[in-house]
């Protein structure tokens, strides 16, 4: 069935209305001892977690934070990440989880951006926040996780966060608006600085929904990942599934290889999500004892699309017997999931979610037949189920928006039957070890050297269903710098995940007559003969 005839047929209608804070409400009353959170081993069950964060509300409120303002957290995957986003959202505030990487300009950015004046981190991320404080306008107090050492010189209130989680442990009788905002989440800013993803309480339960109808699970499944709670898929496709169905979330610090197969023994999971490259990984890794003891525990495995070379090997190897997320979406928006048949096309991401209108346009706008590439848009067809724009951003809301669709900015077709495939990327962005990374608050990084006269970020394709980067760079006339120079500098100033992989010094960068470099043409030349590449080095960014 054509896309467009179906989406004409169901119209716009009234959808369900829903938020995490709801969501927890009826898990409580469901099963307030059950165990919701497990964090290596430290668990909590449902009702004690809803406690904890009530009595977190009442300090945050107690704090002067309200409805409608922000709060942002720089936390690592533990209980008091989720406790402050679900505590925000009790007192109808907005969360803002910033990436536990970001440093220096990229930090200071998102911090401003989101103008909030309250922020809780990590003890060993404060360094971070005093180093860039002089150039921070809202921010006046800090809550810190951990023990750290007093700053005698800093203009910011730093107290520790176990002064202030709360004793009055009482529930709050309104539950939020699930058109209010729940969330910022910050996109890569590929084109200029990141934004803020307007994102509903109504939105993030939508993804949930959508995500668990495409790979389901239930109350009796343990769901285990080891993804960061300032990403959607932890928060939303992660947390608020678990709550929506009852069932237990296991995080991991950190994703380890050889630490995977213990972490699925220890936490007893069944349903895995993961990203695809990570999936690979774990395809190719040596055998371990308690990989063979967990055959066919892992039922489940959620990521990125997987070859069908790896899904095989998951099948075999591991006794996994759904594989893979087929399905495409942004934080803007999920637009695409598995039909409730099972089908599935070999390269596809699913059909057309039938909560949206999704179509595929040409350069002007106007719709371009089955089978033929263009780029991906759409319109909700039911209130908030998309994001709200950009945050402050209203010049760039529009510009996504044109003809009153959003624009993904991505490159996709339909196939006959209705299966969305996924071409290319038509933003200038770049994705490496799951994150987006903004190539131009990288190329702002590295302009700040002062032996570089020009530069491009860019992507290289990797073996490994990502991308690598690779740094194209002009040197200042008579300056003098080698390669792992640079690439050292800029371990110590931007975000582990953006060291670049490849670097290559030339005489001249390509341009267009408007003097704008040809990235396209530098991604299609990829790692030539003269690039230096950091994997022959021993040089490994630390997280």
């Amino acid at each position: 069935m054509n896309v467009m005839t179906k989406t004409i047929e169901t119209g716009w209608r009234a959808g369900p209305r829903d938020t995490p804070v709801a969501a927890l409400r009826r898990a409580v009353a469901a099963h307030p001892d059950k165990i919701f959170l497990d964090f290596s081993g430290e668990k909590h069950s449902y009702g004690a977690f809803d406690q904890a964060s009530n009595r977190f509300a009442h300090a945050l409120q107690s704090l002067g934070l309200i409805a409608g303002a922000p709060i942002v957290s720089m936390l690592d995957n533990n209980v008091d990440a989720v406790t402050t986003w679900i505590a925000a959202n009790k007192i109808s505030a907005i969360s803002v989880p910033l990436n536990t990487a970001l440093i220096g300009q990229f930090l200071r950015h998102q911090i401003e951006d989101a103008g909030a004046s309250l922020l809780v981190c990590e003890a060993r991320y404060l360094q971070r926040i005093l180093d860039i404080e002089d150039q921070l306008t809202s921010l006046k107090t800090v809550l810190v996780r951990g023990a750290f050492q007093p700053a005698p010189g800093s203009v910011l209130t730093i107290v520790p966060l176990d002064d202030h989680r709360g004793a009055d442990d009482s529930a709050f009788e309104d539950l939020p608006d699930p058109g209010a905002l729940n969330a910022l989440i910050y996109t890569s800013g590929t084109t200029g600085p990141s934004k803020g993803c307007m994102i509903t309480g109504n939105q993030m339960c939508h993804f949930a929904r959508m995500l668990t109808r495409s790979a389901p699970f239930g109350p009796d499944d343990i769901y285990w990942t080891p993804l960061p709670l300032f990403h959607m898929n932890a928060i939303a496709t992660g947390v608020v599934s678990v709550m929506l169905v009852g069932a237990t979330i296991s995080f991991a610090p950190k994703f380890s290889v050889s630490g995977f197969w213990p972490a699925i023994e220890t936490s007893g999971a069944t349903v895995v999500s993961i990203l695809g490259s990570l999936g690979t990984m774990l395809a190719r890794a040596d055998e371990h004892e308690a990989m063979a003891r967990c055959f066919g525990q892992v039922h489940t495995v959620k990521g990125n699309p997987f070859p069908e070379e790896i899904k095989q090997i998951w099948r075999t190897r591991f006794g996994a017997t759904k594989i893979g997320s087929n399905v495409y979406g942004l934080t803007e928006g999920l637009l695409t999931s598995m039909p409730a048949d099972g089908g599935y096309a070999e390269g596809s991401s699913g059909k057309a979610a039938p909560e949206l209108d999704v179509r595929i346009f040409d350069d002007n706008d106007n719709e371009v037949p089955i089978g033929t590439a263009g780029e991906v848009v759409c319109r909700p067809l039911m209130p908030d189920i998309i994001f709200k724009g950009y945050w402050r951003r209203p010049e760039d809301t529009l510009k996504v928006m044109g003809n009153l669709w959003f624009h993904t900015g991505d490159i996709g077709k339909f196939d006959e039957n209705g299966f969305f495939h996924f071409v290319d990327r038509k933003k200038d962005y770049l994705r490496r070890r799951g994150e987006n990374i903004s190539s131009f608050e990288m190329e702002t990084s590295i302009l700040t050297h002062p032996a570089i006269e020009q530069v491009a970020v860019h992507a290289v394709p990797s073996n490994l269903q990502e991308d690598d980067l690779k740094v194209t760079a002009k040197l200042k006339p008579g300056a003098v710098l080698s390669e792992e120079e640079l690439c050292r500098w800029l371990i110590e100033r931007v975000p582990y995940y953006a060291v670049p992989r490849y670097i290559e010094f030339r005489t001249e960068l390509p341009v267009n007559p408007q003097g704008r470099v040809l990235k396209f043409q530098l991604r299609d030349e990829g790692a030539t003969p003269t690039t230096w590449d950091i994997e022959t080095t021993d040089i490994k960014p630390s997280r």
